[in-house]
């Protein structure tokens, strides 16, 4: 009985972590910092297909360690299926250093000296889990050894038996069959027939075959192409597809002409070469998005051709490779710009797609509050010192209520809350973290200096929250200077990959009708600020969300939402606005701060009540707000 097709595709082999060095233009050996991503190219091409839309998985193994558990959960957010993963309790992740030399030269180092994925063996392949996708990619590497070249041959013959696609990617990287030292990570091709004849035998059982020239050189035993292509022909029925650089690439679905040209071709894209590694994988993703759906070869050709491109243009390796979205954009529309990375339109898309995913709906205790805490314990003369354990009661109230349920967070600043914030990320909260200087109009940074050079230092999952002021009937210099800090903490935040929380208060500063908060959005749309989030007061109507939906819908509908906040109201006024709000599709929760905190902080700061009230007082308040909510929530859903 043949298996049920649950994925598309399934890749085997390579899976690294790499670190490539941020700075351009420089020796390894120069090298200040390294930014981190998962690599291999069967990891890359499983990401690569993912966010293609294709359903992909990875058979491979990593390390019982912290690299390894970054690529899998980094393959979990890019939702490719980690089923086909063991986890090694001897060896360790593989590890690889990259960088830019310049338009030619991009070294790199390979530390996969007895790594976990080259431990891969014949039992660790399943036959019913090949089985159940439709085609299976292959690489070189994975053939180099008697170890993983066992488990290679039992996946394919899994794969033909069940009668699934086997597409090889050649992959062919010299000094990972020994035929080069350490320092040669960049080498492309050294002819070797050891491993020529490792390579042909599998070629008949292959239905794709993708490589470069010099890839299909090795696997075809020659030196010259066409003769190199015609030795693959000979052992295999496969459709062949030769990546030619910024020429695109020929596919050969028959017999090998005696021109390269006159293979199948699609549209290329001329764009700036800034670095190559990683650009086989993009290539090689597009063009299974087409295949396996059963599109044109030049189809084909046009997708994998363009997914190149955008990795050419770009720093990494798999974080660069488009989204399905991206994709047709750039198709649709073109780029004004040859450097694909300084394409503001095409920079948001891929941005808004790939950024890490987040539940529905949020529930957050906002207690970033600095100069109210300050008031209030000079007040009280309390010292402020007793402000940080303060606020870790107010996160061990909200996990109180939270109960381990997705979609709740806290609103926490590093001036006061810097313990706080470490309790906050052990309960896996969706965070929001402050940078402005409280009460500033105009906005003032509470960090001096560049905000970038500062938020490098953040976790990447904290989400950077920037309370503005600002009423669109402000005086012209005023607003100007509110724009400029905004258009600095934009750049910033794209700039170290943080995620923007924009939160507007115009009701202090003038009168709020429906179309204020509006005028200000379509303000900050113009100058290209598009926050991921927005957090915004209490409405005065439902006229008022209804346009604010409207704004967002038109101006960036990948924003994922706005929270509403609460300015100190009444439990029971919040709970009003909390009405008017929910007719609101993208009005996603709530970060609401002094309803929850304030009593209980006058109480336990005078040392009216201990820490245990202080929290369960926190949590009733907090409990009541959320309860309103989800309710509200189902009877929307309910109608």
């Amino acid at each position: 009985m043949t298996e049920p097709q649950i994925l598309d595709v399934i890749t085997l082999g390579r899976a690294s972590v790499d670190l490539y060095g941020q700075q351009i233009g420089c020796r390894l050996e120069d090298t200040a910092s390294f930014a981190k991503a998962v690599g291999g190219c069967p990891a890359n091409i499983a990401i690569g297909t993912a966010r293609l839309g294709l359903r992909s998985a990875l058979i491979t193994r990593v390390g019982a360690e912290a690299m390894g558990g970054f690529i899998r959960e980094q393959l979990a957010r890019e939702g490719v299926s980690t089923q086909g993963i063991v986890t090694d309790p001897k060896r360790l992740t593989a590890l690889v250093l990259l960088g830019v030399r310049d338009d030619h030269q991009f070294p790199l180092i390979f530390y996969r000296d007895n790594c976990a994925d080259m431990a891969l063996c014949a039992d660790d392949i399943d036959p019913a889990f090949i089985a159940s996708a439709g085609a299976l990619v292959v690489t070189g590497t994975h053939l180099s050894t008697d170890t993983v070249r066992g488990a290679t041959l039992k996946a394919i013959a899994a794969a033909k038996a069940a009668g699934r696609k086997v597409i090889f990617d050649i992959d062919y990287r010299p000094n990972l069959w020994g035929l080069a030292g350490h320092d040669a990570g960049e080498s492309r091709y050294i002819a070797s027939q050891r491993v020529t004849a490792v390579l042909q035998p599998i070629l008949p059982d292959c239905d794709l075959i993708v490589g470069t020239e010099e890839e299909f050189r090795i696997a075809g035993g020659t030196e010259e192409v066409l003769t190199a292509l015609a030795a693959v022909r000979a052992r295999s029925g496969a459709t062949l597809v030769l990546k030619r650089g910024p020429m695109g690439c020929s596919v050969y679905p028959g017999a090998i002409p005696t021109d390269l040209d006159q293979g199948v071709r699609g549209a290329g894209f001329p764009i700036e070469v800034y670095n190559v590694l990683g650009a086989g994988d993009a290539f090689m993703s597009g063009f299974l998005r087409g295949w396996l759906k059963g599109e044109a070869l030049e189809t084909c050709c046009t997708w994998a051709n363009a997914c190149g491109a955008f990795a050419v243009s770009r720093l990494l390796c798999s974080p660069e490779i488009p989204t399905w979205a991206e994709l047709q954009f750039f198709l649709t529309h073109g780029s004004p710009q040859k450097a694909l990375r300084k394409d503001a339109a095409l920079n948001h898309i891929h941005w808004a797609t790939t950024r890490r995913p987040q539940p529905e709906g949020l529930m957050a205790l906002a207690i970033d509050h600095r100069a109210q805490f300050e008031e209030l314990a000079d007040r009280l003369g309390a010292p402020r010192e007793k402000i940080e354990p303060f606020k870790r009661l107010a996160v061990a109230a909200a996990a109180q209520v939270a109960a381990g349920r997705e979609g709740f967070g806290m609103l926490l600043d590093g001036t006061y809350g810097r313990t706080a914030l470490f309790d906050a990320t052990a309960q896996n909260f969706w965070i929001g973290r402050p940078v402005e200087k409280p009460g500033s109009r105009p906005l003032t940074f509470e960090i001096g200096g560049d905000l970038g050079s500062h938020l490098i230092e953040w976790p990447v999952d904290q989400v950077v929250k920037c309370l503005c002021f600002y009423h669109p009937d402000d005086p012209d210099d005023l607003k100007t200077q509110q724009e400029e800090r905004l258009l600095a903490l934009r750049d910033a935040c794209r700039r170290v990959g943080r995620e923007m929380l924009v939160e507007i208060i115009a009701g202090k500063h003038g009168v709020l009708r429906d179309d204020t908060i509006p005028r200000v959005m379509d303000r900050l749309y113009d100058l290209d600020i598009k926050p991921d989030w927005w957090k915004l007061e209490p409405q005065v109507s439902p006229a008022a969300w209804a346009k604010i939906d409207t704004t967002i819908r038109t101006r960036d509908p990948l924003c994922r939402g706005v929270v509403l906040l609460g300015l100190e109201a009444p439990e029971e006024e919040l709970l009003a606005a909390f009405e008017v709000a929910v007719g609101s599709p993208l009005v996603r929760g709530f970060a609401v701060g002094r309803t929850i905190f304030a009593a209980a902080a006058e109480a336990w700061l005078s040392g009216q009540i201990d820490d245990a009230a202080a929290i369960a007082d926190m949590a009733g308040r907090f409990a009541r707000l959320t309860e309103a909510w989800e309710n509200l929530q189902a009877r929307k859903k309910a109608a």
